[in-house]
């Protein structure tokens, strides 16, 4: 495991890890470009997670070598998937690289229609004709990326939760273009990382889980504009009284308070409905910078 851009290639059309997928480039390698790519890595797919910022690959890098050490430590991963999962991930700077003989792509950018669809042409120009490209949007349906590519048929979402080396649930939404054999391949796929895949049969705004969701963290962060219960009171009740195992506030402070605030934006300007705007106390913090745990501080303080 390491950063490169000479590694070894398999060629195009190899079987391995999942049927006729074999190869997985990952592009990004932020917080959960990272997990998908050592995911996929410690399951047997060759993977090469591809990024521009040598910043940001190093920091994945670090999380890898730190996390494998962890789960052992726990008795999670075994010396054997160590050892895997070291050969199979590479980190690269190179995107043509890292997809010109991938059997699947999948990208976890920024939420911006036009950084993915700028990575979805990209990709369509250098991984081969069979493979099949995905994005890890939580919001963004894949019939709105598909046509900056040749092979609409292949383009979908397969959208894994945070943290993707745990969550079980990998959303697979067939759009309107998706054909059947790229929604099967894809949940086999998922099955072979560990996954239990839910299939959404039409494409819908923020999928099955991101809508429930965000009915109640809407709701939440209503009530405490509105001054009606404190951060801690809410999720607490949340906690105690529905059986999450995190609260929306603190669970909004894990995904990412620049994420909500960036999706909240995002829609508004589809939609023009001021109801879908961020709400005032996701707007403040963001504008302060307290993203949640990644900066120390968001609806809780993680500062030491």
């Amino acid at each position: 495991m390491s950063i490169e851009t000479d590694a070894r290639k398999p060629d195009a059309g190899e079987t391995g890890a999942s049927g006729d997928i074999q190869t997985i480039c990952v592009v990004g390698a932020g917080l959960m470009g990272q997990q998908i790519a050592l995911l996929a890595a410690i399951s047997g797919f060759e993977v090469y997670c591809a990024d521009t910022s040598t910043e940001a690959l190093r920091k994945a890098e670090d999380f890898v070598a730190a996390w494998l050490p962890k789960q052992k430590a726990k008795g999670r991963v075994t010396d054997a998937q160590i050892a895997l999962a070291t050969d199979n991930l590479h980190f690269i700077n190179d995107l043509d690289f890292g997809a010109k003989n991938a059997d699947m792509a999948i990208e976890a950018a920024v939420e911006e229609l036009g950084v993915k669809r700028a990575i979805f042409a990209q990709l369509d120009r250098i991984a081969p004709p069979h493979a099949i490209l995905a994005t890890n949007s939580s919001y963004l349906v894949s019939s709105k990326i598909a046509d900056a590519t040749s092979r609409p048929d292949k383009v979908l979402n397969m959208h894994f939760f945070n943290p993707a080396l745990i969550m079980k649930t990998v959303e697979v939404v067939q759009g309107p273009h998706v054909s059947d054999e790229t929604v099967e391949k894809v949940m086999a796929v998922s099955r072979a990382l560990g996954k239990i895949p839910a299939k959404v049969n039409k494409e819908i705004y923020g999928f099955l889980c991101n809508r429930i969701f965000s009915v109640i963290t809407k709701e939440a962060c209503y009530m405490l504009d509105q001054g009606i219960a404190s951060v801690e009171d809410i999720d607490n009740a949340v906690k105690g009284a529905l059986g999450h195992p995190m609260g929306p506030l603190e669970l909004l402070d894990m995904t990412g308070i620049d994420l909500e605030y960036r999706l909240g934006m995002e829609r508004y300007r589809e939609t023009g409905n001021l109801a879908d705007k961020p709400s005032p106390s996701l707007v403040e913090r963001y504008a302060r910078g307290d993203y949640g745990r990644k900066t120390g501080k968001g609806f809780y303080d993680y500062e030491v």
